[in-house]
């Protein structure tokens, strides 16, 4: 294991950055009211002279005297959109077009993928990169030294995507905004990291994670970051089936000639590669000592690992329990989304504190969703305990934009309500009106785990629309489980729900919803389906899905998983 390092230039350096907008944060925290009305009036005054700003009446909309008036304007004369809404003045963008939704043009587009639709594309403006993304990694990473001063005694592994996965018609390219963060941070940060950027460019998905685990294990690992915990499960998976591989390239200072790594890739990572046979023989110790090698094993020294601990993904988060330091902090990653960076986590809970100097928030209460008359609440009027779908507006050309996510609020910062994900908003899903909520499924799987004694390690389900019945996708930890355990272990899900949801026992007892239908999983079901996901495009780092869902495309790949 190489030696401790001193976080003195990277904590005072941070310190000092990070410091100076974690008082601006608490600022304009202090009255959110008041930041918010500010930063609506700037992003319109930044927009009102472009094609969106001028059809939607910006200079009129800034004549108002009062941040009443202000909001009532704004809802008057701009709709409430979704992407579809925006994809015409992106397109016109893409095609070289300037002054459309922002002044200039996006030196980026951040886009999605995964999904059954045309993917978005979402732009990202020079102001919106520096001004957003790095005055807030600089908070990010100044919390992770004020809550664990000793994070940067060693390395970081972060999973950041592509940098550059093409280009737009008129030439700027498309790719991932963490993955340019990584690749222009200060130096003395860039150092800090176990690999560069560019092992993200590695298009194999087996190659690029043995590239990223070879040099990680290597090292004194201080700090991970990736959004989704299913990617810790891939890395503690990888470095048990390529151990030996590992120790082999550690020991001679090498990387498996047998991967399918670009050349120029290769020699961009040379530099980190020395012989290290020290650190081989004590990886060949920890194997023979524990059989099965964890991060607590190989990253004994780790402070932090900041990971999405939200919504669905407490799923995967079983997975990984036991397997790091106990003196670890694993701190939430955050409310985050390719549309926008809404926020930080700054303590050990899962709330996200939102920025409000940096974006304009309207919320719309839960039971108000399906409303045709919804009442749209402003930042300072959201009450703790209660659920939003949060609408955004941003200095890189959204406006009035639906996430479509439920947030739930928690404890204020400063004044400032904090909120953490709940599910999206088509988590909801139903057939015959009986509005089944992804969060209900969830915990329908769990109260059956503890009345049947048996235990998942993954889970889906799926709505059928033509059989008007749900499929539910069930990988059990005891593989041995026979297709009679797991339909008893159905019909107590399915028991379940009917306590839960009303309409979904209803809708059960008229037979409009049938018996759900169950498909036992093969091992490391969504391993193999995230793998398949990403063979076709989707990125790994921040991929994320539904458990309760109405896709085929997607439904499709997990009837290839059944155990037949």
């Amino acid at each position: 294991m190489e030696s401790k390092t001193c976080p003195f230039v990277p904590n005072f350096l941070l310190g000092i950055a990070g410091g100076i907008q974690y008082l601006s944060l608490k600022r304009a925290s202090k009255n959110p009211r008041k930041a918010q009305e500010k930063t609506l009036r700037e992003i319109l005054t930044y927009a009102r002279d472009t094609e969106y700003g001028k059809e939607h009446h910006f200079a009129e909309i800034l004549e108002a005297k009062t941040d009443t008036e202000l909001y009532a304007r704004y809802q008057k004369y701009v709709q409430l959109n979704d992407y579809e809404d925006f994809r015409p003045y992106v397109e016109k963008h893409k095609h070289g077009a300037s002054n459309i939704l922002f002044p200039g043009k996006p030196v980026l587009y951040a886009t999605t993928s995964g999904t059954t639709k045309e993917p978005k594309w979402v732009p990202i403006t020079n102001e919106y990169l520096h001004n957003i993304y790095g005055k807030m990694t600089k908070v990010w990473l100044f919390n992770f030294i004020k809550n664990r001063p000793e994070v940067f005694t060693g390395k970081i592994v972060s999973i950041v995507g592509k940098v550059k996965e093409g280009e737009a018609p008129d030439g700027t390219m498309f790719g991932s905004v963490s993955g340019v963060t990584q690749r222009d941070c200060p130096g003395f940060v860039k150092k800090l990291y176990a690999s560069p950027a560019s092992v993200f460019s590695i298009e194999d998905y087996t190659a690029r994670y043995y590239t990223l685990m070879r040099m990680g294990i290597e090292r004194n690992i201080t700090l991970v970051v990736t959004a989704n915990p299913s990617t810790i499960v891939e890395m503690q998976n990888n470095v048990n089936e390529y151990f030996d591989d590992y120790c082999t390239d550690i020991e001679h200072g090498t990387l498996n000639a047998k991967l399918n790594i670009p050349q120029w890739i290769r020699e961009d990572i040379q530099p980190y590669l020395k012989p290290n046979p020290e650190r081989a023989a004590e990886l060949r110790a920890l194997k023979a000592k524990y059989g099965t090698v964890l991060p607590k094993h190989y990253w004994p020294n780790m402070q932090i690992l900041n990971t999405w601990k939200c919504g669905n993904t407490a799923v995967y988060l079983e997975k990984i329990n036991g397997s790091f330091p106990e003196q670890m902090l694993h701190q939430e990653f955050g409310y985050f989304a390719s549309e926008c960076r809404f926020g930080l986590v700054l303590d050990d809970t899962v709330n996200t504190v939102l920025f409000p100097h940096f974006h304009y928030y309207e919320f719309v209460a839960e039971e108000e969703l399906e409303s045709e008359n919804k009442h749209f609440l402003q930042l300072h009027e959201l009450q703790a305990g209660k659920r939003y779908c949060p609408y955004v507006t941003t200095f890189a050309g959204l406006y009035r934009y639906n996430m479509n996510d439920l947030l739930e609020v928690g404890p204020s910062f400063c004044n400032t309500p904090t909120v953490h994900m709940i599910q999206k908003v088509n988590g909801i899903v139903t057939m015959t009106g009986e509005k089944l909520h992804e969060r209900q499924f969830i915990e329908a799987v769990h109260a059956a785990e503890e009345k049947s004694g048996l235990m998942t390690k993954f889970f889906v389900g799926f709505a059928d629309m033509e059989k008007s019945a749900y499929h539910f996708y069930l990988e059990f930890a005891d593989q041995s489980t026979t297709q009679e355990q797991a339909e008893n272990f159905t019909k107590l899900v399915d028991e379940e729900l009917k306590q839960t949801n009303i309409e979904y026992e209803a809708k059960r007892a008229s037979f409009r919803v049938k018996d759900p239908i169950t498909h036992r999983l093969v091992e490391q079901s969504f391993e193999k389906f995230k793998a398949q996901c990403i063979a076709e495009g989707a990125r790994d780092g921040q991929f994320k899905m539904n458990l309760l869902m109405q896709d085929e495309k997607r439904h499709a790949k997990f009837k290839q998983l059944v155990i037949e």
